[in-house]
């Protein structure tokens, strides 16, 4: 795997992830919050497997 998520991409993934697990947590917005672990996720590994599908890479060019 291939880091494909840079930095920005990669905060507002976690920040994102984040919020919506704890959303969930609190009860506010039921339990189709929890999908806020795929951005998390992605964000942590610095890898989408969505990305390469779309030829898509936000990572700068000296990190690949």
């Amino acid at each position: 795997m291939k880091a494909n998520v840079g930095t920005m991409d990669r905060v507002l993934r976690v920040t994102a992830g984040l919020a919506l697990i704890g959303l969930a947590a609190s009860g506010t917005v039921g339990a189709w919050g929890y999908v806020g672990v795929v951005p998390l996720l992605t964000g942590l590994l610095r890898f989408c497997p969505v990305y390469p599908l779309i030829g898509m890479n936000t990572c700068p060019m000296e990190k690949r």
